[in-house]
C-alpha cells in the first residue's frame, strides 16, 4: 500500500484554495496544511500562520511536521529560492528552482531566452536607465507596451498609446518605483494584436503534459477597460483555441523553453504557464509564468478528472511520461469578486454574506481568495476576495450558472466583470 502523504500548500489566494480543494479529494492524502491560507482553506486544511516569503520558517515547519510534499503557489516564494532550500534539506517540493523560476521573475531573462531559442515573441528592448529608455521612444510606432521586468503581482504592464503615456509609465516604474525593485529594469516591446490565451503544462524537467486552453480577463472593467489586475475571471477550454493550437504551443514554445532551461543548467520541474497572443492563426509569447495561474487554476481544478496529488508526485519524481492526465469534456467559468477600489486602495474586514447560498447551487464551488475569519464571520481581506466557479455542458451553460451564483453574494463595494466568457461566445 502506498504511504499516505502529509502535504503543505504555500499561498493564501484563490489558486491555493482550488489546489487544496482538489488535493483534499486524493486517496493518497493523509494531512493537508496551507500556509498562510484563508477562510476557505481553513475549512478543509490546517492553517499554518507563516508568510509566503519566510522560507526559513516554512522549511522548519515542513521538517518538524513530516511534510512529504510541498506545493508552491506564489511566484515570489519561488523567486526567493524555496525549492532550492527544501531540496537541500532532502524534502520533496513541486516548483522550479530559483534559477528556473527566472523565466517569470525576470522578463529580461525570459525575453533573451526566447530570442535565443527562436520562440516567437514581440520585438523588445531592455533598460535600466530612465533617460535611455525615454530616448528609445523617439520615432517608435505606438501603441507600445512598457513592462516591469520583475514580479509585480500581474500589474506591472502598461499599454501605451502615445509617447507621453509611455514616459509616464517609465516614471511610475523607474522613478516613483510603484512596483518596488520589480521596475528597476524595464522592457519596452511592440504591441501585439489578437486574442490572448493561457497555456499550462505540468513539467518534470523533461516531459510536459499540457492542459486545455484557458482565457484570463486581466483588466478591472468590462470590455477590457481600466487598469490591469491579477485577473478578474477565466473560462476553459477556449472554443477557438482547440487541440491543434495547444499542440502547436507544445512544439513551438513549451518544448523549446524546457530544452533551453535544461541546457542553461536549470531544468524546469513544476507548472509552466506561457501566455500567448493569437492573431490570424499565428501566436507570440507575451510572457512566461513559473506557477499555476490565478484565476486559471480555479477553472482548471473543476475540469481535472485525474488525482492532482498523483500527477504532482509524478512531476517531482520525474515519471510524468508514464502518467495519464484526464480532463472533463465540460466547460468551466470562474468570476472574481473584488473589493471596491481594487486594483488600487481598498478596505478590509467587511462582512460577506451569501457564500453558502451560492455554493449550494448545482455545479458551483466558491473559492476564497482575500478572505479571513473574524469573530466567526467571513470578512474581506484582500483585493480579489472570492472566485465563483461553475461547470456546465458548454460555455453558455457554465457562464449562466456562474453569474446566477455571483448575484447571491454581497459585501460593501463588491465589484466584478459581467463579461467573463463573452469572447468565447462571440
Amino acid at each position: 500500500m502506498t504511504k499516505l502523504q502529509n502535504v503543505l500548500i504555500i499561498g493564501s489566494g484563490g489558486r491555493e484554495h482550488a489546489l487544496a480543494w482538489k488535493i483534499a479529494q486524493s486517496k493518497q492524502l493523509n494531512q493537508l496544511f496551507v500556509s498562510p491560507g484563508n477562510a476557505g482553506t481553513a475549512a478543509i486544511a490546517t492553517t499554518v500562520p507563516i508568510s509566503t516569503g519566510d522560507v526559513s520558517e516554512l522549511l522548519k515547519f515542513a521538517l518538524a511536521n513530516s511534510i512529504d510534499l510541498t506545493v508552491v503557489g506564489p511566484d515570489n516564494t519561488l523567486a526567493l529560492g524555496v525549492v532550492d532550500a527544501f531540496q537541500a534539506a532532502g524534502l520533496r517540493i513541486f516548483g522550479p528552482t530559483q534559477a528556473a523560476a527566472q523565466i517569470e521573475a525576470s522578463k529580461a531573462f525570459s525575453k533573451r531566452l526566447m530570442t535565443d531559442s527562436g520562440i516567437p515573441t514581440a520585438q523588445f528592448a531592455t533598460f535600466t536607465d530612465l533617460a535611455t529608455a525615454k530616448t528609445y521612444l523617439t520615432g517608435r510606432r505606438f501603441p507600445l507596451v512598457v513592462k516591469a521586468s520583475g514580479l509585480a503581482l500581474g500589474k506591472g504592464v502598461y499599454i501605451c498609446q502615445t509617447a507621453a503615456e509611455a514616459e509616464t509609465a517609465l516614471d511610475d516604474m523607474m522613478t516613483q518605483k510603484i512596483f518596488g525593485a520589480a521596475g528597476s529594469s524595464v522592457i519596452i516591446e511592440d504591441y501585439l494584436g489578437g486574442r490572448e490565451v493561457s497555456i499550462h503544462a505540468f513539467c518534470d524537467g523533461r516531459t510536459a503534459v499540457l492542459f486545455p486552453s484557458a482565457q484570463d480577463h486581466k483588466t478591472i472593467f468590462d470590455g477590457d477597460q481600466g487598469p490591469n489586475t491579477g485577473g478578474m475571471g477565466t473560462y476553459a477550454p477556449v472554443p477557438w483555441a482547440g487541440e491543434a493550437l495547444v499542440q502547436s504551443a507544445r512544439q513551438t514554445v513549451v518544448e523549446p523553453i524546457l530544452a533551453a532551461l535544461a541546457e542553461a543548467g536549470a531544468p524546469f520541474t513544476g507548472l509552466l504557464y506561457p501566455g500567448l497572443m493569437v492573431e490570424s492563426g499565428h501566436f507570440n509569447v507575451l510572457e512566461f509564468n513559473a506557477r499555476f495561474g490565478d484565476p486559471e487554476t480555479q477553472s482548471f481544478m473543476r475540469l481535472l478528472d485525474s488525482d492532482l496529488l498523483e500527477v504532482i508526485n509524478a512531476c517531482v519524481d520525474g515519471r510524468l511520461a508514464d502518467t495519464t492526465v484526464k480532463w472533463s469534456n465540460r466547460t468551466a467559468v470562474t468570476v472574481v469578486l473584488a473589493s471596491g477600489g481594487y486594483p488600487g486602495k481598498y478596505a478590509k474586514g467587511l462582512p460577506i454574506t451569501g457564500i453558502d447560498q451560492a455554493a449550494a447551487l448545482p455545479d458551483i464551488v466558491v473559492f476564497h481568495a482575500g478572505t479571513a475569519l473574524k469573530d466567526g464571520r467571513i470578512v474581506t481581506n484582500g483585493g480579489r476576495v472570492l472566485c465563483v466557479s461553475a461547470i456546465g455542458a458548454d460555455l453558455q451553460d457554465a457562464q449562466a450558472k456562474a453569474y446566477a451564483a455571483v448575484k447571491l453574494i454581497h459585501f460593501e463595494g463588491l465589484q466584478y466583470r459581467t463579461d467573463i466568457g463573452a469572447k468565447g461566445l462571440a
